[in-house]
């Protein structure tokens, strides 16, 4: 008798074992999958910022001839974007800067603020960039609540034995942060 109840004993607590290595499973795929539909998010807002860009290119070549150079340049990160497959945080990085520059060009141009079209094609590009910059940070804070899930007890033993991964945060590059000088 001791025997079977001390048998029902370790097979309760093998049930329990099992069913909480599973629950840490399901949680950590739940927020691996989160991480990944936040970079999802980031690349949906790139390319509605992408496809903004020809619009921009267009209203300002109507009001400049002198920076040609300049709008090929967008015009060809654009289509190296499009082309571009899988792109890693450090391309998209790389990407946002050459924007960034761009944008700086447009600001030291102020005759062409005053056409109504290009301020709307702006404040739309605006508004792309504070999208952007939202999924960014919800992408990060997911990075956050997984990396820490992967390694706390218990979760951490149930990730190691499935080898989950640490991912990685979304980081600008030094030379990113910089402000943009542009020299006319």
């Amino acid at each position: 008798m001791d025997l079977m109840r001390i048998l029902y004993i370790v097979l309760i607590v093998l049930l329990v074992v099992i069913l909480i290595i599973l629950a840490k499973y399901n949680t950590l795929i739940r927020l691996q999958n989160r991480v990944k539909k936040s970079k999802a998010n980031i690349d949906i807002y790139l390319n509605k910022r992408f496809e903004l860009i020809p619009n921009i290119v267009e209203t300002v070549k109507g009001y400049t001839k002198h920076e040609s150079s300049t709008l090929e340049e967008i015009v060809a990160l654009r289509n190296n974007y499009v082309n571009a497959k899988n792109l890693n945080i450090k391309e998209a990085s790389e990407m946002n800067s050459k924007l960034n520059g761009f944008l700086a060009v447009i600001e030291a141009y102020p005759e062409l603020k005053a056409n109504t079209q290009f301020l709307s094609l702006q404040n739309e590009l605006s508004r792309i960039e504070n999208e952007l910059e939202n999924a960014r940070r919800r992408y990060n804070d997911e990075v956050t609540r997984y990396n820490t899930a992967i390694e706390t007890v218990p979760s951490n033993l149930v990730a190691s034995m499935f080898s989950f991964k640490k991912a990685s945060l979304f980081e600008v590059e030094e030379h990113v942060r910089q402000n943009v000088k542009i020299s006319l």
